[in-house]
């Protein structure tokens, strides 16, 4: 079993494959570009391939591409191609990538709250490291 939680709303013990799941879930989002895309589309909307890679900022075109045939598998995201030369393709966030996004919008929050613990704890912990 992975772990409890308070909030779970079952008694029974995990399932092996919802914890498998989780797993994978927790592996391709816990990637920087894959938090950053729901970001973006969260805030923009709709979007073209060029201006999202702009609007995430620093990521190459290879692991734009990567990242995003990703979470169009996982439903995370939809793909429209218009018929016109040059190519346009839009990407937009489903109603599960939007779930998704307000999921992870409390690590923000717990993140915003406990920034000064976090620091300080860094701090303290660089001193000591310094210090052997």
């Amino acid at each position: 079993m992975l772990y409890e939680w308070a909030g779970r709303k079952s008694a029974k013990p995990v399932d092996p494959a919802l914890e498998a799941l989780v797993r994978d879930i927790i592996g391709k989002i816990a990637d920087k570009w894959t938090m950053l895309i729901l970001e973006t589309l969260e805030a923009h909307g709709t979007l073209r391939f060029t201006e999202l890679g702009h609007k995430v900022g620093d990521i190459s075109q290879k692991m734009l591409t990567k990242t995003l045939r990703q979470m169009e598998a996982d439903g995370l995201i939809t793909r429209k191609v218009h018929p016109v030369v040059p190519p346009h393709v839009d990407y937009a966030l489903t109603d599960l990538g939007r779930g998704l996004g307000a999921a992870f919008c409390s690590v923000w929050v717990w993140a915003e709250t406990h920034y000064d613990d976090i620091e300080q704890s860094r701090a303290a912990f660089a001193a000591r490291q310094d210090a052997v």
